[in-house]
């Protein structure tokens, strides 16, 4: 499949980066692109949410099959992982707030449409997060997925294995497929769930999955590993140095160990091996959102903690200051007479 990005200006020029142009072959895996084609555009149509990327049309004429879709302008989720330098950029907050906007859109997908309709998306990876310019988050991708009615009973058989690349002239799963969903092909809510664990270790450890680096003692990369060193106690020690270093802007507090430990807990559950043990997408978002709002208490409470001088020091051209009351959050101060 090709992307491209552009966009036409009232004089019939090109302006990059409005909309991307999704191709899909017409010679090689042929079957397979125009599967995943008419997948993705049944679900783009169907499906409108704000953590979903927007579809503004699409070609199918002979063998040329063309999606158009939104383009996200801050790029996609990989392209920081895989960079040190632009993976400074994603602070504690940031990546927080970026899990919760994929985490939500789960949870429409899952349990939010009308007439009890649910989509598994069955790949959702750090290559299918797009960011906008608010940074944002989006998923781009819904060429594996499927539609699961009322009546499945919240599970259905997915005989499609699709593999990437030439491992030994056979191809390999990515390591975020849910390993549940390879033994039995039962593709349920919870192999959604698995994917996206694997999405929140990576946010973690400022990596992706597929890496050498946790590949090298077991194929199946980062999940593993992950709960092996969890296990262990020992997993805090591939948390991704920027987060470690990272300091509040106004002051020396460095990001809430409380808010740590809540995102790797639920991480660590949703990369459980068996899905009956794995929590809902509900559970998911109430937890990343837990973790958030200790972030932002950690904040408040440096503030809290600010003396009254430099304010007085900072308003020199008034009269002589006085305290006008006293609150719980501090004193309010104003010009005297």
């Amino acid at each position: 499949m090709e992307n491209h990005s552009f966009t036409e200006d009232k004089n019939g020029g090109e302006l990059p980066n409005d909309v991307i142009i999704k191709r899909f072959p017409d010679i090689e895996l042929a079957n397979q692109a125009q599967k995943i084609f008419f997948r993705e555009l049944k679900m783009l149509s169907s499906v409108k949410h704000d953590g979903i990327v927007r579809l503004h049309g699409f070609c199918v004429e002979g063998p040329e099959m063309i999606l158009v879709i939104a383009n996200t302008s801050n790029g996609y989720l990989y392209n920081y992982l895989e960079n040190l330098h632009s993976r400074r950029i994603l602070t504690w907050e940031r990546r927080l707030k970026i899990c919760i906007d994929v985490a939500r859109t789960l949870s429409y997908l899952h349990h939010g449409m009308e007439d009890q309709k649910v989509i598994l998306n069955h790949y959702i990876s750090s290559w299918n997060i797009g960011l906008d310019e608010n940074w944002k988050a989006k998923i781009v991708d819904f060429g594996f997925s499927l539609f699961l009615l009322p009546n499945q009973d919240d599970e259905a058989v997915f005989l499609e294995m699709f593999r990437f690349g030439n491992r030994d002239n056979r191809g390999f799963l990515p390591p975020n497929i849910d390993p549940e969903y390879v033994k039995a092909r039962k593709l349920r809510r919870e192999s959604d769930i698995y994917s996206f664990g694997v999405v929140l270790l990576e946010i973690l450890v400022g990596g992706m999955s597929y890496d050498p680096i946790y590949c090298k003692d077991d194929e199946k990369g980062l999940a593993p590993l992950a709960r092996r060193r969890y296990n262990m106690g020992t997993l805090e020690d591939i948390i991704d140095p920027i987060i470690k270093e990272e300091t509040n802007s106004h002051s020396n507090i460095r990001p809430n160990k409380d808010s740590l430990l809540t995102f790797i807990e639920i991480a660590y559950r949703c990369v459980a091996e068996d899905q009956d043990q794995r929590p809902t997408i509900k559970i998911v978002v109430k937890e990343l959102e837990k973790a958030l709002f200790q972030v932002k208490s950690l904040r408040l409470a440096a503030w809290d903690k600010v003396a009254p001088s430099p304010i007085v020091a900072a308003t020199t051209t008034f009269f002589k200051p006085r305290s006008i009351h006293h609150r719980q959050h501090g004193t309010c101060w104003g010009s005297g007479r």
